[in-house]
C-alpha cells in the first residue's frame, strides 16, 4: 500500500519562508518523478514544480521560478519543497504527488492526470 505524507505547511506573513517535505512508502520512491500541486479554494489543482528520478533536473511553474525549490531524498524517500519570498497568492493546500512516469518528469507534468498517488496536502497560509 502506498503512502503519502505531506508536513511542514504553516501559516506566515508574505516575504517569509517554509520548507514542505513529503515522505513516501510502498513503492520505490528512487524511481519516479516526484511533484508538487497546489488548490486554491475556488480553483483547479495546479502544478507548482516537477523533479526527475534522480533529482538533477526540476520543473517549475512560472509563478514560483526563482522562489521555489524542489529537492529530494532518495536515500531517505523524502521530496521536499522549499519556499521562499512567500506571497498571499501562493495560499493554498499543497500536495506531494508521485508521477507515473519513471525518471524525468513528462511534458505535462503539471496536469494532475499524470499523477499516481497524491497525499492528504499540508495548507500554507500567507498574509499580507
Amino acid at each position: 500500500q502506498v503512502q503519502v505524507v505531506e508536513s511542514g505547511g504553516g501559516l506566515v506573513q508574505a516575504g517569509e519562508s517554509l520548507r514542505l517535505s513529503c515522505t513516501v512508502s510502498g513503492l520505490t520512491f528512487p524511481n519516479y518523478a516526484m511533484g508538487w500541486f497546489r488548490q486554491a479554494p475556488g480553483k483547479e489543482r495546479e502544478g507548482v514544480s516537477c523533479i526527475s528520478a534522480g533529482g538533477s533536473i526540476p520543473n517549475y511553474a512560472d509563478s514560483v521560478k526563482g522562489r521555489f525549490t524542489i529537492s529530494r531524498d532518495n536515500a531517505k524517500n523524502t521530496l521536499y519543497l522549499q519556499m521562499n519570498n512567500l506571497k498571499p497568492e501562493d495560499t493554498a493546500m499543497y500536495y506531494c504527488a508521485t508521477h507515473r512516469r519513471l525518471g524525468l518528469c513528462s511534458t505535462s507534468w503539471s496536469e494532475s492526470g499524470g499523477v499516481n498517488y497524491w497525499g492528504q496536502g499540508t495548507q500554507v497560509t500567507v498574509s499580507s
